[in-house]
């Protein structure tokens, strides 16, 4: 299992949420876990789908915009290149198309025949191919030729800074919430592709039925990030009204009380809604609310 770079801490905290004891030695990009017959390897995100695609690591986390990147150039085949297991919500981001704020550059169309920088040459190369109308070739990194004048110049880090530094016109990167790009000066004319976090595996994994063990545990910590377990009373007449809010994510556990005019109801919530939904099942008489965090679920 591979993770590293951006997404680094957040990987960190969904394998202890799934119970993958190890503990990395400093500098070494190799870690035994204890509780289980296998290892994390540590490597840049970039790199992760190469790795898995490949059948070298079984597991990997890293951007979507990577695996896209890789296979810009690599395609899959029946063997080869990854499957993507699950989207982990986390690491959300755009890779977009931007020029300078005070420029009179509106449309990607106007940067055809110009200087991109960019860290994502296989896909800013596949993007402003589709721009062009006359079928010729893009140069990457100064290589090939065609009727077509378009560089796609690669820079590894501080791409933000190529447009004011006059190394490109525009450029292509990742946004998160966008305050780097406005610092820069930049503003996104638009969207090459948006990303997330995900768990890839191998199409050849080495021991199947221990990848989807680790695949479900990942999957469950997943899923007790998003909900929240929303218990509560409420008088027989109101219960379907009640369920209506509370549906879960097959059906809410009804259990009667004492009182027989009264049941007591279990649902998960979604985390992000539990306010209004607490706010609903007061209005339709419901007592006793109470919301429980999920620390795991399968």
């Amino acid at each position: 299992m591979s993770a590293e770079g951006r997404l680094h801490q957040a990987c960190l905290d969904l394998l202890t949420g799934s119970d993958i004891q190890f503990h990395r030695h400093s500098r070494l990009d190799i870690a035994l876990v204890k509780n289980l017959p296998l290892a994390l390897v540590f490597l840049p995100a970039a790199d992760i789908p190469t790795f898995v695609g490949e059948g070298r690591v079984d597991l990997g986390i890293t951007g979507r915009d990577q695996v896209a990147e890789h296979e810009a150039v690599t395609p899959p085949t029946d063997t080869t290149g990854v499957e993507e297991v699950l989207d982990l919500e986390f690491g959300r981001c755009r890779l977009q198309v931007q020029v300078p704020e005070n420029g009179q550059i509106t449309r990607p169309e106007e940067l055809v025949g110009r200087n991109i920088v960019t860290s994502f040459t296989n896909l800013a190369e596949a993007y402003f191919r589709k721009l062009e109308n006359n079928g010729g070739e893009v140069v990457v990194n100064g290589e090939g030729k065609g009727r077509l004048s378009t560089t796609i110049k690669y820079i590894g880090g501080s791409v933000e800074a190529a447009c004011a530094l006059g190394v490109a016109d525009g450029i292509v990167d990742l946004v998160e919430s966008g305050e780097t790009m406005r610092a820069a000066g930049l503003k996104a004319i638009s969207t090459v592709i948006e990303s997330t976090a995900i768990l890839i595996r191998s199409k050849r994994p080495s021991d199947p039925k221990l990848v989807d063990l680790i695949a479900s545990r990942i999957r469950g910590v997943i899923t007790a990030q998003k909900y929240v377990l929303c218990t509560y009373n409420v008088h027989r007449e109101k219960l379907h009204d009640a369920c209506k809010i509370t549906p879960g994510k097959r059906a809410p556990t009804v259990n009667a009380l004492e009182d027989s005019l009264w049941v007591a109801v279990s649902a998960m919530v979604e985390r992000k809604q539990i306010a209004l939904v607490m706010d609903e099942l007061s209005e339709v008489g419901a007592c006793d609310v109470i919301v429980t965090k999920i620390e795991n679920t399968r």
